[in-house]
């Protein structure tokens, strides 16, 4: 066998996979988790027109500091319909926990997310997509749920070609039923440099935390519970 067509069989070895990538902890821990399984990484992020434009610039170090095959972000106007406290800058982010769902959900959003890596995973001929997706620490998002998961698996694999052609799908959550503690114990045992990740709802320009929305609180507890250092940048430090 030449080298060449040796070279050729080592590259088709290893199976592609999309991963969603927001420039948050949980997506960099996935990303990570992908690539510790082999997959060759095709990173996605997405500019829905959330106010934290900061994550998306975190999305491009996410990707390079974790060896994606390549990086792709994609535009979808979710701000246009607003309803939400995360795409409309005329409602409040709130700075407590809230009960039931929260303003900060934003409509359709992964099941947008995902249907844009559905179809990006069909065109690379990959069968597995990745999400950071939680449901110990979700937020009260309903679209974060495993039934929500296992639902779009299903869909994924009747409305695609590959799906209905006999190669389908695969919808992987590996953070669904990890705490915080649990996600950043994994990630940092994987490599991940938290320090160049921005989980902030409204984040400012330079990505700096601002230690009091939802997100943060969650990013923060789960730094104390697994005690560890705490590398976020918070703008009134």
């Amino acid at each position: 066998m030449s080298t060449e067509a040796m070279n050729t069989e080592g590259l088709q070895q290893a199976a592609r996979a999309v991963v969603l990538v927001s420039g948050g902890l949980d997506s960099a821990t996935v990303l990570a988790i992908a690539r510790s399984q082999g997959f060759e990484c095709y990173a996605l992020s997405v500019d829905y027109g959330q106010r934290h434009k900061a994550e998306l610039e975190a999305s491009k170090r996410v990707a390079t500091m974790l060896g994606a095959h390549a990086h792709r972000q994609v535009h979808v106007d979710l701000g246009s319909m607003g309803g939400s406290a995360l795409t409309d800058a005329g409602i409040a982010v709130p700075e407590s926990i809230e009960p039931g769902i929260p303003v900060t959900y934003v409509p359709a959003r992964n099941t947008i997310m995902l249907s844009i890596a559905l179809g990006w995973a069909e065109v690379l001929g990959a069968r597995d997509i990745f999400l950071g997706v939680n449901a110990v620490d979700y937020s009260g998002y309903p679209d974060c749920r495993p039934e929500f998961i296992a639902a779009f698996e299903t869909l994924a694999n009747l409305a695609t070609r590959a799906g209905v052609q006999g190669r389908g799908f695969t919808i992987h959550a590996p953070l669904l039923r990890m705490s915080k503690a649990e996600i950043v114990t994994r990630g940092l045992a994987l490599g991940v440099d938290y320090a160049q990740t921005v989980s902030c709802y409204q984040a400012d320009d330079e990505g700096r935390a601002c230690g009091r929305c939802d997100a943060c609180r969650l990013r923060s507890m789960g730094f104390n519970e697994a005690g560890l250092p705490d590398p976020t940048r918070y703008a009134n430090a």
